[in-house]
């Protein structure tokens, strides 16, 4: 794929990733508004690279290792994605004129910017920017409502899935909040991937939810975007649709563990996003519900729902 740009970055990850990287990639366009700025992200974030506007084209980039760029070189390459040593080696093969990323020890004629664990992912994007001299608003994360319509508006979305076990809330616990959420007359659908569909017909099943109440593996991310963009309230883990709501201004109650919430949780002057933590710190790709994720009960879930959907901060 031949590709005629000017600055490439990479950020071949999920769709939290993608969101909490906005403010960099306006960052990056302001500081360069005539130059085209190509987005190395999986294909799947095609619908939502769609809505940034700092964003000219998505290069399709399923991974580290599949940067495709054949294009001339790009006169700045930016490693959005981690600290390298693979996204590193990866944006030098495009032959970039500047490359903006963290330092690391097996390039050490590259400069970089020293890497830090203890900064928020929206911090430690801006803060990168800021290295090469530009300006970052942490604050820029909105973007516009998607062009479609939602297939369900107005209703309590509750997605049980994660990506890994740790940060998976039982999912008789989010039957729980659903079914209560549902008697009290509120409209409430289940959403997930297609590998969660399981998962999700077991919460809406428990819950006394009807088939159709289930949308997971039945929307596409564009779908899925105009759900929560028109939702009342979303309920979730520490996952990607969190940061969709954060991105729309839709209310929301995320449930944390074992991450804390100031490494990934929305910005805390935000009061429609309500963060449910226990305080204990344990290993987010764990093979288990985390114990500090399991002290969250239904009853505290629910009356912070309540609460929100009661409130209905404005969210347009």
């Amino acid at each position: 794929m031949a590709v005629s740009a000017a600055i490439l970055v990479l950020r071949a990850l999920g769709i939290g990733d993608l969101l909490t990287a906005v403010p960099a990639l306006r960052a990056l366009h302001a500081a360069h508004p005539d130059e085209r700025l190509v987005l190395a992200a999986p294909r799947e974030l095609q619908d939502l690279a769609e809505l940034i506007d700092a964003v000219d084209e998505l290069l399709p980039a399923p991974g580290l290792g599949a940067l495709a760029w054949s294009g001339p070189p790009p006169k700045l390459a930016v490693n959005l994605h981690g600290r390298g040593p693979e996204s590193i080696h990866d944006l030098l093969a495009t032959d970039p004129g500047e490359l903006l990323t963290h330092h690391h020890p097996d390039f050490p004629n590259v400069p970089g910017l020293d890497w830090r664990a203890d900064l928020h992912e929206v911090d430690r994007w801006c803060r990168l920017v800021e290295y090469a001299h530009l300006e970052a608003d942490r604050s820029a994360l909105r973007l516009p409502p998607p062009p479609g319509p939602s297939p369900a508006p107005g209703a309590v979305v509750v997605h049980p899935g994660a990506a890994f076990p740790a940060r998976r809330w039982p999912p008789e616990r989010f039957a729980r909040v659903a079914r209560e959420l549902a008697a009290a007359g509120h409209r409430v659908v289940v959403t997930g991937s297609v590998a969660e569909r399981d998962l999700a017909h077991g919460v809406a099943d428990q819950a006394g939810l009807p088939g159709a109440a289930v949308l997971a593996g039945r929307t596409g991310l564009a779908e899925l975007a105009s759900l929560v963009a028109e939702a009342a309230l979303v309920i979730c883990g520490d996952t990607g649709i969190g940061h969709l709501a954060t991105a729309f201004g839709t209310p929301s109650v995320l449930l944390f563990g074992p991450t804390p919430p100031r490494l990934w949780g929305p910005p805390p002057e935000a009061p429609q996003h309500v963060v449910l933590w226990a305080g204990d710190v344990g290993d987010p790709h764990g093979d288990r519900p985390d114990g500090g994720l399991l002290l969250l009960g239904e009853e505290r879930v629910l009356a912070a729902a309540r609460v929100a959907v009661e409130a209905q901060v404005p969210h347009g």
